[in-house]
């Protein structure tokens, strides 16, 4: 579990996190949406460290991130999966090196241990036959297969997705919203995902947190979001013709007030 208390960040004069609390649970996928500038990325930059905040906490299994000593933040940091926005592989790298970086800078494992991990968890994101090649040769959806595979090798007890579906298309992105789900579930994860899209939240948006201008406005499950009376929160989930679309039916069946 992850818990953050109270957290507040501002950047001269401009507060961005304005006094956060919440609680990230084991086996769940939390999703932290908001529209630009809402202050999600800046959370993750604090909750992962990046990114110092002026007050409050952030508790890893009850362990205060920010009062511990620099060895202590470094355990802590080799639990901890992410997974970027742009998938962040290198080129000059095969995907099976990519992948294995991790476990060369933080692991003394032998070669023979790394490399079994490494097609482990290839074969397990649906990339067995892809070790040898670079990422100009791989598919976008791919790309992001690769980042996860890299984010979990070393067995993560928090995984953190950035925009996990920037860039693909809507079958693709399912397919990467699935594979997230069903690893938080089998490794039991605390995964926090960073996320815009209202599509990723009601699919597998078992706890929702709904930033506004810093704060959080609103946190339920995807089965009551829609059902929320917050008006930006309201804004924010009918924005597409679909929701749109959606919202008048509940409407229409008293499911919602009008």
């Amino acid at each position: 579990m992850i818990q953050i208390r109270d957290l507040r960040k501002s950047f001269g004069s401009q507060e961005v996190l304005k006094g956060i609390s919440a609680e990230f649970e084991s086996g769940k996928t939390s999703l932290i949406m908001g529209a630009s500038g809402s202050g999600k990325t800046v959370l993750i930059k604090c909750m992962v460290g990046l990114v110092q905040p002026n007050s409050g906490q952030v508790l890893y299994d009850n362990r205060d991130f920010f009062s511990l000593t620099h060895s202590e933040r470094k355990a802590v940091r080799t639990e901890i999966g992410f997974l970027f926005q742009g998938a962040a592989l290198f080129n000059s790298m095969t995907v099976e090196h990519n992948v294995l970086l991790p476990l060369d800078m933080f692991t003394n494992w032998t070669k023979a241990e790394k490399m079994a991990r490494v097609h482990e968890v290839l074969e397990r994101v649906g990339l067995e036959n892809a070790n040898h090649k670079f990422p100009s040769e791989i598919s976008g959806g791919m790309a992001k297969r690769v980042g996860i595979a890299r984010a979990i090798v070393q067995h993560p007890r928090y995984l953190f997705c950035d925009e996990p579906n920037s860039g693909l298309d809507p079958g693709t992105a399912g397919r990467i919203d699935e594979l997230i789900l069903e690893l938080t579930r089998e490794y039991n994860i605390t995964t926090v995902i960073n996320t815009h899209d209202m599509n990723s939240v009601m699919e597998i948006g078992e706890a929702v947190f709904f930033l506004y201008e810093g704060e959080k406005r609103w946190q339920g499950s995807k089965d009551e979001i829609m059902g929320s009376d917050d008006e930006a929160l309201d804004k924010f989930i009918f924005a597409s013709e679909f929701l749109q679309d959606a919202k008048q039916a509940l409407i229409k069946q008293g499911g919602r007030r009008a």
